[in-house]
């Protein structure tokens, strides 16, 4: 059974049933939870089920927990964790990527637990001065190896926890001072410079099993958004080396025009395997998903691997490596 090439989002709590029809329907390869749709523990996986039920398979259901800023799970649901880059800072040197991947543990171990089964993180833009706020503190460190290295820490705590690593923004963010959701950023640098630099971390952890695209144009290299750009994909498979499923960030947002068919088909005509389109409504989700139909044989296989890179959490001992992670960090572990 070939895989819708989309990844959708519910309105609310539960899926209606309009929802479960549209799901059942354009068989959409996995689900992403927002905010609204988080209230209680019982709730989350009765939405679980709902999203797994209308497409009646165990398909992936993904989130954006990443820590400070960008955690749709809080207390008491979840741990309130710093900053991804404070937390960094604070465990010192040497120890990060240790502090990173026992927080990305636990982080797996909070989102299992509610029936979801993948987080898009890491997240190895690098930063920079110049850095945009809405990126700078998401980061991990300044140079490329340090990058790479606890960016790998942080897949090997989701993936021992059951949970599946979406390796993002690739290939690489951290130059853009605009903020993709609201403007199109350009990044002026030439390509030995980004292939030295941003592109080095994504190349370092090419055997991930998911990927997620920038919203940004590399004006060395192509003048057309790296998400819709034919370029810049082929750069992500052959010289960086990425052969995962890529799914597009949110083409809902601002950085890219057109409607939300057009964006769809061009990011599957440039290379992206999957369309990711958030806060939509019925209409439009239904729209994306027309546009973007069934998944390519390529797509498919990347698919397929990606979900056999799922494997049962391993055993966790909570209070040790909570007590592990408090002595790296000399206490502050959480924000709140």
């Amino acid at each position: 059974m070939r895989f819708g090439a989309t990844i959708l989002d519910a309105t609310g709590l539960r899926l209606d049933d309009e929802e479960k029809a549209l799901f059942r329907d354009v068989n959409p390869f996995g689900f992403i939870l927002f905010a609204r749709n988080i209230d209680t523990p019982d709730q989350i996986r009765a939405l679980c089920d709902d999203f797994r039920t209308a497409v009646g398979r165990n398909c992936p259901i993904t989130i954006d927990q990443e820590g400070g800023r960008v955690q749709r799970l809080r207390r008491p649901l979840a741990r309130n964790w710093l900053a991804p880059l404070d937390h960094v800072l604070r465990a010192g040197a040497g120890q990060g990527e240790q502090a990173m991947y026992l927080r990305y543990r636990l982080i797996a171990d909070e989102l299992y637990g509610l029936g979801i089964d993948c987080n898009c993180a890491p997240m190895i833009d690098l930063s920079g001065p110049n850095t945009h706020a809405f990126l700078q503190n998401r980061c991990y460190a300044e140079t490329p190896d340090r990058v790479a290295a606890i960016g790998r820490a942080v897949a090997n705590g989701l993936l021992d926890g059951g949970v599946l690593p979406v390796v993002k923004h690739i290939p690489g963010h951290g130059r853009a001072t605009q903020d993709s959701h609201h403007d199109l950023p350009h990044v002026g640098a030439d390509l030995k410079a980004l292939t030295d630099t941003d592109f080095a971390p994504f190349r370092a952890l090419n055997d991930l099993p998911m990927g997620m695209t920038a919203h940004l144009v590399y004006d060395a290299i192509d003048p057309v958004a790296a998400t819709v750009s034919a370029v810049m994909m082929r750069l992500i498979r052959e010289q960086i080396g990425f052969d995962g499923l890529i799914m597009t960030d949110d083409i809902s947002m601002k950085a890219l025009n057109g409607s939300l068919g057009d964006i769809s088909r061009a990011s599957l005509a440039a290379g992206c395997d999957v369309v990711l389109a958030c806060n939509r409504s019925l209409a439009e989700r239904d729209e994306v998903a027309q546009a973007a139909g069934e998944m390519g044989e390529a797509a498919q296989q990347r698919a397929e691997a990606a979900l056999a890179a799922r494997r049962p959490p391993r055993e966790l001992d909570i209070a040790a490596a909570e007590a592990d992670l408090s002595r790296l960090m000399g206490g502050q572990v959480y924000d709140g």
